[in-house]
Protein backbone atom coordinates (compact mmCIF):
# COMPACT_ATOMS: atom_id res chain seq x y z
CA UNK A 1 0.00 0.00 0.00
CA UNK A 2 0.89 3.10 -0.90
CA UNK A 3 0.97 5.14 2.79
CA UNK A 4 2.68 8.52 2.41
CA UNK A 5 2.53 9.85 -1.32
CA UNK A 6 0.14 9.17 -4.67
CA UNK A 7 1.41 7.27 -7.19
CA UNK A 8 1.49 10.20 -9.65
CA UNK A 9 3.53 12.25 -6.50
CA UNK A 10 6.12 9.81 -6.63
CA UNK A 11 6.14 9.50 -10.34
CA UNK A 12 6.62 13.30 -10.84
CA UNK A 13 9.10 13.22 -8.27
CA UNK A 14 11.20 10.86 -10.06
CA UNK A 15 10.39 12.27 -13.12
CA UNK A 16 11.15 16.09 -12.45
CA UNK A 17 14.96 14.46 -11.84
CA UNK A 18 15.13 13.10 -14.88
CA UNK A 19 13.91 15.28 -16.81
CA UNK A 20 15.12 18.88 -15.69
CA UNK A 21 17.89 19.05 -18.55
CA UNK A 22 15.33 17.97 -21.38
CA UNK A 23 14.76 21.13 -23.18
CA UNK A 24 10.96 22.20 -23.74
CA UNK A 25 9.28 22.17 -27.23
CA UNK A 26 6.46 23.35 -28.04
CA UNK A 27 5.64 21.47 -31.49
CA UNK A 28 2.71 19.26 -31.49
CA UNK A 29 1.81 15.99 -32.89
CA UNK A 30 -1.19 14.75 -33.70
CA UNK A 31 -1.92 10.62 -33.67
CA UNK A 32 -4.43 9.83 -36.83
CA UNK A 33 -8.04 9.49 -35.89
CA UNK A 34 -9.90 5.84 -35.82
CA UNK A 35 -11.65 7.57 -39.08
CA UNK A 36 -8.13 9.04 -40.92
CA UNK A 37 -6.71 5.32 -40.29
CA UNK A 38 -9.81 3.63 -41.91
CA UNK A 39 -9.44 5.85 -44.76
CA UNK A 40 -5.95 5.64 -45.43
CA UNK A 41 -6.55 2.26 -45.45
CA UNK A 42 -9.09 1.94 -48.23
CA UNK A 43 -6.48 3.45 -50.48
CA UNK A 44 -4.50 0.25 -50.89
CA UNK A 45 -6.26 -2.58 -52.70
CA UNK A 46 -5.01 -6.04 -51.62
CA UNK A 47 -4.68 -8.67 -53.73
CA UNK A 48 -5.86 -11.97 -52.98
CA UNK A 49 -4.81 -15.15 -54.76
CA UNK A 50 -7.19 -18.01 -53.35
CA UNK A 51 -6.25 -21.14 -56.05
CA UNK A 52 -3.84 -23.36 -53.67
CA UNK A 53 -4.87 -21.19 -51.00
CA UNK A 54 -0.79 -21.16 -50.44
CA UNK A 55 -0.54 -17.41 -51.26
CA UNK A 56 -2.08 -14.34 -49.17
CA UNK A 57 -0.66 -10.62 -50.29
CA UNK A 58 -2.91 -9.00 -47.85
CA UNK A 59 -1.07 -11.11 -45.16
CA UNK A 60 2.34 -10.54 -46.64
CA UNK A 61 1.63 -6.79 -46.53
CA UNK A 62 0.27 -7.23 -42.97
CA UNK A 63 2.74 -8.59 -41.87
CA UNK A 64 5.70 -6.67 -42.96
CA UNK A 65 4.24 -3.27 -41.37
CA UNK A 66 2.45 -3.26 -37.56
CA UNK A 67 -0.17 -1.60 -37.45
CA UNK A 68 -0.30 1.49 -35.14
CA UNK A 69 -3.38 1.02 -31.98
CA UNK A 70 -6.25 2.85 -32.10
CA UNK A 71 -7.30 5.35 -29.62
CA UNK A 72 -10.82 6.79 -28.71
CA UNK A 73 -9.21 9.38 -26.41
CA UNK A 74 -7.48 12.80 -28.20
CA UNK A 75 -3.66 11.34 -28.11
CA UNK A 76 -1.54 14.81 -29.14
CA UNK A 77 2.54 14.06 -28.60
CA UNK A 78 4.46 16.87 -27.65
CA UNK A 79 7.84 17.00 -26.11
CA UNK A 80 6.45 16.07 -22.24
CA UNK A 81 4.99 13.40 -23.53
CA UNK A 82 7.89 12.23 -24.93
CA UNK A 83 9.88 12.99 -21.95
CA UNK A 84 7.30 11.01 -19.42
CA UNK A 85 7.54 7.87 -22.52
CA UNK A 86 11.34 8.12 -21.93
CA UNK A 87 11.33 8.09 -17.69
CA UNK A 88 8.85 5.37 -18.20
CA UNK A 89 11.62 3.14 -20.25
CA UNK A 90 14.68 4.18 -17.45
CA UNK A 91 14.02 5.86 -14.22
CA UNK A 92 10.59 4.38 -13.30
CA UNK A 93 10.83 1.64 -15.90
CA UNK A 94 10.52 -1.36 -12.62
CA UNK A 95 7.51 0.44 -11.56
CA UNK A 96 5.99 0.56 -14.64
CA UNK A 97 6.33 -2.76 -15.57
CA UNK A 98 4.51 -4.15 -12.35
CA UNK A 99 1.72 -1.74 -13.10
CA UNK A 100 1.43 -3.35 -16.68
CA UNK A 101 1.46 -6.65 -15.14
CA UNK A 102 -1.35 -5.70 -13.32
CA UNK A 103 -3.52 -4.46 -16.11
CA UNK A 104 -3.72 -7.36 -17.56
CA UNK A 105 -5.85 -8.30 -14.48
CA UNK A 106 -8.10 -4.99 -14.17
CA UNK A 107 -8.09 -3.90 -18.03
CA UNK A 108 -10.45 -6.23 -19.38
CA UNK A 109 -13.54 -5.50 -16.98
CA UNK A 110 -12.85 -1.88 -16.61
CA UNK A 111 -13.25 -1.24 -20.35
CA UNK A 112 -16.44 -3.43 -20.24
CA UNK A 113 -17.64 -0.95 -17.07
CA UNK A 114 -16.30 2.42 -18.89
CA UNK A 115 -18.36 1.30 -22.20
CA UNK A 116 -21.76 0.32 -20.87
CA UNK A 117 -21.18 4.31 -19.27
CA UNK A 118 -21.07 5.32 -23.02
CA UNK A 119 -17.47 6.23 -22.02
CA UNK A 120 -14.14 5.92 -23.88
CA UNK A 121 -12.51 3.24 -22.83
CA UNK A 122 -9.23 4.41 -22.97
CA UNK A 123 -10.08 6.69 -19.77
CA UNK A 124 -9.29 3.25 -18.25
CA UNK A 125 -5.42 4.52 -18.09
CA UNK A 126 -7.01 7.41 -15.53
CA UNK A 127 -6.12 4.18 -13.22
CA UNK A 128 -3.25 3.25 -14.02
CA UNK A 129 -1.30 6.43 -13.69
CA UNK A 130 -3.52 7.69 -10.37
CA UNK A 131 -2.63 3.87 -8.72
CA UNK A 132 -1.09 1.26 -11.02
CA UNK A 133 -4.24 -0.62 -10.63
CA UNK A 134 -3.57 -1.10 -7.11
CA UNK A 135 -6.54 -1.33 -4.44
CA UNK A 136 -5.07 -0.46 -1.49
CA UNK A 137 -3.39 2.39 -2.92
CA UNK A 138 -3.26 5.27 -0.42
CA UNK A 139 -2.66 9.31 -1.10
CA UNK A 140 -1.20 11.48 1.15
CA UNK A 141 -4.34 13.71 0.49
CA UNK A 142 -6.17 10.91 1.79
CA UNK A 143 -6.99 9.52 -1.55
CA UNK A 144 -7.85 5.77 -1.28
CA UNK A 145 -8.55 3.18 -4.28
CA UNK A 146 -7.17 2.30 -8.09
CA UNK A 147 -9.26 5.44 -8.70
CA UNK A 148 -7.67 7.39 -5.99
CA UNK A 149 -11.60 8.68 -4.56
CA UNK A 150 -11.18 11.20 -1.21
CA UNK A 151 -14.03 10.55 1.17
CA UNK A 152 -16.11 13.30 -0.25
CA UNK A 153 -16.18 12.63 -3.87
CA UNK A 154 -16.56 9.29 -3.23
CA UNK A 155 -20.17 9.81 -1.27
CA UNK A 156 -20.86 12.25 -3.83
CA UNK A 157 -21.13 9.33 -6.41
CA UNK A 158 -21.90 6.39 -4.11
CA UNK A 159 -19.10 4.93 -2.78
CA UNK A 160 -19.73 3.63 1.20
CA UNK A 161 -16.78 4.21 3.47
CA UNK A 162 -16.94 3.45 7.21
CA UNK A 163 -15.42 1.25 9.66
CA UNK A 164 -16.53 -2.36 7.98
CA UNK A 165 -15.91 -1.36 4.39
CA UNK A 166 -14.45 1.15 1.97
CA UNK A 167 -16.19 0.62 -1.26
CA UNK A 168 -13.41 2.64 -2.68
CA UNK A 169 -10.97 0.21 -2.94
CA UNK A 170 -13.57 -1.41 -4.79
CA UNK A 171 -12.29 -2.09 -8.54
CA UNK A 172 -15.80 -2.45 -9.97
CA UNK A 173 -17.86 -0.30 -8.16
CA UNK A 174 -14.93 2.21 -8.05
CA UNK A 175 -15.13 2.50 -11.75
CA UNK A 176 -17.88 3.15 -12.03
CA UNK A 177 -18.39 5.77 -9.54
CA UNK A 178 -15.56 6.93 -11.91
CA UNK A 179 -17.41 6.97 -15.04
CA UNK A 180 -20.22 8.60 -13.37
CA UNK A 181 -17.60 11.20 -12.56
CA UNK A 182 -15.78 11.73 -15.74
CA UNK A 183 -19.14 11.71 -17.04
CA UNK A 184 -20.17 14.74 -15.54
CA UNK A 185 -16.72 16.23 -15.95
CA UNK A 186 -16.72 15.96 -19.69
CA UNK A 187 -20.82 17.39 -19.56
CA UNK A 188 -18.87 20.77 -18.25
CA UNK A 189 -16.05 20.96 -19.91
CA UNK A 190 -17.14 19.17 -23.38
CA UNK A 191 -13.19 18.16 -23.21
CA UNK A 192 -11.33 15.10 -22.30
CA UNK A 193 -7.94 16.80 -21.00
CA UNK A 194 -10.10 19.76 -19.23
CA UNK A 195 -12.18 16.54 -17.53
CA UNK A 196 -9.24 14.59 -16.73
CA UNK A 197 -7.26 17.67 -15.28
CA UNK A 198 -10.57 18.28 -13.32
CA UNK A 199 -10.87 14.88 -11.89
CA UNK A 200 -6.99 15.30 -10.92
CA UNK A 201 -7.79 19.34 -9.13
CA UNK A 202 -11.16 19.13 -8.79
CA UNK A 203 -13.84 21.07 -11.33
CA UNK A 204 -13.88 24.10 -9.73
CA UNK A 205 -10.31 24.77 -10.24
CA UNK A 206 -10.57 24.00 -13.79
CA UNK A 207 -13.30 26.43 -14.05
CA UNK A 208 -12.04 29.15 -12.60
CA UNK A 209 -8.77 29.33 -14.75
CA UNK A 210 -11.23 29.16 -17.39
CA UNK A 211 -12.60 32.28 -16.46
CA UNK A 212 -9.48 34.11 -15.51
CA UNK A 213 -7.63 33.22 -18.11
CA UNK A 214 -10.44 33.09 -20.64
CA UNK A 215 -9.48 30.30 -22.27
CA UNK A 216 -10.97 26.56 -22.71
CA UNK A 217 -7.44 24.91 -24.04
CA UNK A 218 -5.82 22.57 -21.57
CA UNK A 219 -2.67 23.25 -22.80
CA UNK A 220 -2.96 27.12 -22.38
CA UNK A 221 -3.69 26.59 -18.94
CA UNK A 222 -0.31 24.47 -18.53
CA UNK A 223 1.66 27.58 -19.95
CA UNK A 224 0.52 29.67 -17.24
CA UNK A 225 1.61 28.89 -13.58
CA UNK A 226 -2.47 28.85 -12.05
CA UNK A 227 -2.36 25.12 -12.08
CA UNK A 228 -0.06 22.97 -9.83
CA UNK A 229 2.62 21.60 -11.49
CA UNK A 230 0.99 17.34 -10.74
CA UNK A 231 -2.12 18.38 -12.82
CA UNK A 232 -0.07 20.74 -15.44
CA UNK A 233 1.68 16.84 -16.17
CA UNK A 234 -1.63 14.84 -15.89
CA UNK A 235 -2.91 14.59 -18.93
CA UNK A 236 0.76 14.10 -20.71
CA UNK A 237 1.20 11.65 -18.38
CA UNK A 238 -1.86 9.97 -19.08
CA UNK A 239 -1.43 10.21 -22.87
CA UNK A 240 2.56 8.80 -22.36
CA UNK A 241 0.90 5.72 -20.20
CA UNK A 242 -1.74 5.06 -22.87
CA UNK A 243 0.70 5.24 -25.71
CA UNK A 244 3.58 2.76 -24.03
CA UNK A 245 0.60 0.36 -22.00
CA UNK A 246 -1.05 0.18 -25.40
CA UNK A 247 1.68 -0.81 -27.35
CA UNK A 248 4.58 -1.71 -24.62
CA UNK A 249 6.45 -3.70 -27.24
CA UNK A 250 7.16 -0.58 -29.48
CA UNK A 251 8.78 0.97 -26.11
CA UNK A 252 10.48 -1.38 -24.79
CA UNK A 253 8.65 -3.64 -22.43
CA UNK A 254 9.07 -6.97 -23.90
CA UNK A 255 9.20 -8.92 -20.36
CA UNK A 256 6.30 -8.00 -18.91
CA UNK A 257 4.02 -11.41 -16.99
CA UNK A 258 0.58 -9.81 -16.82
CA UNK A 259 -1.82 -11.19 -14.66
CA UNK A 260 -4.96 -13.31 -16.20
CA UNK A 261 -8.09 -11.09 -15.97
CA UNK A 262 -9.99 -10.64 -13.18
CA UNK A 263 -13.23 -13.23 -13.62
CA UNK A 264 -15.82 -13.61 -10.59
CA UNK A 265 -19.64 -15.02 -9.98
CA UNK A 266 -21.54 -12.62 -6.92
CA UNK A 267 -23.62 -14.38 -4.32
CA UNK A 268 -25.41 -12.90 -1.32
CA UNK A 269 -25.21 -13.38 2.58
CA UNK A 270 -26.41 -12.37 5.36
CA UNK A 271 -25.12 -9.58 7.61
CA UNK A 272 -21.89 -10.60 9.35
CA UNK A 273 -20.84 -13.52 6.88
CA UNK A 274 -17.11 -14.11 7.64
CA UNK A 275 -14.78 -14.40 4.70
CA UNK A 276 -13.33 -17.73 6.05
CA UNK A 277 -16.84 -19.24 5.74
CA UNK A 278 -17.24 -17.76 1.95
CA UNK A 279 -13.91 -19.50 1.02
CA UNK A 280 -14.58 -22.78 2.67
CA UNK A 281 -17.92 -22.19 1.01
CA UNK A 282 -16.69 -22.19 -2.44
CA UNK A 283 -13.04 -24.38 -1.50
CA UNK A 284 -11.31 -21.43 -2.01
CA UNK A 285 -8.22 -19.86 -0.03
CA UNK A 286 -8.97 -16.67 2.03
CA UNK A 287 -6.32 -15.22 0.32
CA UNK A 288 -8.31 -15.37 -2.99
CA UNK A 289 -11.94 -14.33 -1.44
CA UNK A 290 -10.40 -11.29 0.20
CA UNK A 291 -8.28 -10.36 -3.64
CA UNK A 292 -12.05 -10.40 -5.24
CA UNK A 293 -13.47 -8.16 -1.83
CA UNK A 294 -10.58 -5.84 -1.32
CA UNK A 295 -13.52 -3.33 -0.42
CA UNK A 296 -14.65 -5.39 2.89
CA UNK A 297 -12.47 -3.82 6.07
CA UNK A 298 -12.72 -6.68 8.80
CA UNK A 299 -13.13 -9.69 7.40
CA UNK A 300 -16.72 -9.82 7.67
CA UNK A 301 -20.03 -8.23 5.62
CA UNK A 302 -21.24 -5.04 7.05
CA UNK A 303 -23.86 -5.49 9.68
CA UNK A 304 -27.61 -4.26 8.85
CA UNK A 305 -27.34 -5.79 5.35
CA UNK A 306 -29.12 -8.99 5.08
CA UNK A 307 -28.26 -9.36 1.52
CA UNK A 308 -25.03 -8.40 1.09
CA UNK A 309 -23.16 -9.02 -2.63
CA UNK A 310 -19.94 -10.74 -2.28
CA UNK A 311 -17.84 -11.91 -5.36
CA UNK A 312 -16.48 -15.63 -5.32
CA UNK A 313 -14.38 -17.33 -8.21
CA UNK A 314 -15.76 -17.98 -11.43
CA UNK A 315 -17.75 -20.86 -11.55
CA UNK A 316 -17.85 -21.52 -8.03
CA UNK A 317 -21.57 -20.38 -7.72
CA UNK A 318 -23.22 -24.22 -7.84
CA UNK A 319 -20.71 -24.92 -5.22
CA UNK A 320 -21.33 -22.20 -2.95
CA UNK A 321 -24.92 -22.61 -2.99
CA UNK A 322 -24.90 -25.81 -1.60
CA UNK A 323 -22.22 -25.52 1.06
CA UNK A 324 -22.55 -22.50 2.39
CA UNK A 325 -25.52 -22.76 4.88
CA UNK A 326 -23.84 -25.71 6.11
CA UNK A 327 -21.12 -24.36 7.01
CA UNK A 328 -22.29 -21.00 8.27
CA UNK A 329 -23.76 -23.32 11.46
CA UNK A 330 -20.14 -23.55 12.57
CA UNK A 331 -17.97 -20.59 11.89
CA UNK A 332 -19.51 -17.38 12.88
CA UNK A 333 -18.75 -13.65 13.22
CA UNK A 334 -16.81 -12.74 17.28
CA UNK A 335 -17.90 -9.95 19.38
CA UNK A 336 -17.53 -9.49 23.00
CA UNK A 337 -20.49 -8.50 25.46
CA UNK A 338 -19.63 -5.96 27.43
CA UNK A 339 -21.69 -4.49 30.52
CA UNK A 340 -22.28 -1.29 31.41
CA UNK A 341 -21.10 0.65 34.55
CA UNK A 342 -21.82 3.41 36.09
CA UNK A 343 -20.49 6.82 34.73
CA UNK A 344 -19.34 4.84 31.53
CA UNK A 345 -20.41 6.58 27.84
CA UNK A 346 -20.59 5.01 24.69
CA UNK A 347 -17.56 6.66 23.46
CA UNK A 348 -15.36 5.64 26.11
CA UNK A 349 -16.50 2.00 25.87
CA UNK A 350 -15.31 2.03 22.12
CA UNK A 351 -12.09 3.71 23.35
CA UNK A 352 -11.36 0.89 25.84
CA UNK A 353 -12.15 -1.99 23.33
CA UNK A 354 -9.80 0.04 20.86
CA UNK A 355 -12.98 -0.06 18.45
CA UNK A 356 -14.57 3.09 16.17
CA UNK A 357 -17.37 4.28 17.70
CA UNK A 358 -19.36 4.24 14.28
CA UNK A 359 -19.25 0.36 14.38
CA UNK A 360 -20.12 0.24 18.48
CA UNK A 361 -22.96 1.90 17.37
CA UNK A 362 -24.09 0.13 14.34
CA UNK A 363 -24.11 -3.26 16.03
CA UNK A 364 -26.32 -1.78 18.60
CA UNK A 365 -28.47 -0.21 16.76
CA UNK A 366 -27.99 2.66 19.17
CA UNK A 367 -27.34 6.52 17.96
CA UNK A 368 -24.89 9.01 18.96
CA UNK A 369 -27.28 10.39 21.28
CA UNK A 370 -28.43 7.68 22.57
CA UNK A 371 -27.74 7.65 26.86
CA UNK A 372 -26.87 4.42 27.91
CA UNK A 373 -27.68 3.06 31.98
CA UNK A 374 -25.82 1.06 34.27
CA UNK A 375 -26.46 -2.35 33.54
CA UNK A 376 -27.26 -2.45 29.83
CA UNK A 377 -25.25 -5.30 27.70
CA UNK A 378 -23.46 -4.02 24.77
CA UNK A 379 -22.02 -6.13 21.68
CA UNK A 380 -18.42 -5.30 20.99
CA UNK A 381 -17.29 -6.32 17.47
CA UNK A 382 -13.83 -8.27 16.86
CA UNK A 383 -12.19 -8.26 13.52
CA UNK A 384 -10.98 -11.46 12.34
CA UNK A 385 -8.06 -9.76 11.29
CA UNK A 386 -7.56 -7.36 13.98
CA UNK A 387 -7.76 -8.71 17.37
CA UNK A 388 -9.55 -6.02 19.42
CA UNK A 389 -7.62 -5.91 23.07
CA UNK A 390 -7.94 -4.06 26.20
CA UNK A 391 -5.56 -1.08 26.35
CA UNK A 392 -4.13 -2.43 29.44
CA UNK A 393 -4.47 -4.98 31.63
CA UNK A 394 -5.04 -2.94 34.80
CA UNK A 395 -7.81 -1.38 33.38
CA UNK A 396 -9.44 -4.65 32.42
CA UNK A 397 -9.12 -5.89 35.94
CA UNK A 398 -10.38 -2.79 37.57
CA UNK A 399 -13.60 -3.60 37.58
CA UNK A 400 -15.10 -1.20 34.51
CA UNK A 401 -17.14 -3.37 32.91
CA UNK A 402 -17.42 -7.08 32.70
CA UNK A 403 -16.76 -8.99 29.15
CA UNK A 404 -17.28 -12.48 27.93
CA UNK A 405 -16.97 -13.43 24.51
CA UNK A 406 -19.62 -14.92 22.33
CA UNK A 407 -20.58 -15.68 18.62
CA UNK A 408 -23.22 -14.50 16.31
CA UNK A 409 -23.97 -15.39 12.86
Amino acid sequence: MLQKASVIGIFLFLASAFLSNVSAQTHLRSYLTTEEQLSNQQEVEFFHIQEGGDFNLEAIIEEGRKKEPDFDIPIVINARVEQFIQCFQTTFRERFVTWLARSGKYIPFMRRLLKEQGLPEDLVYIALIESGFDPYAYSRSKAVGPWQFIYLTGKRYGLKVDWWVDERRDPEKSTIAAARYLKDLYETFACWYLAAAGYNAGEYKIVKGMRRYRTEDFWTLTKVRYLKRETRDYVPLMIAAALVAKDPEKYGFTDVEYQKPLQYEKVRVPELTGLSVVANACEASLEEIKDLNPGLRRGVTPPNENDYEIKIPFGRKDLFDVTFEILRAYEKFEFKTHVVKKGETLKGIAQLYRVDLEPLLELNHLSKATSISKGTILSVPISRDEEIKLLTTARKKSGKGRDSSRRVK
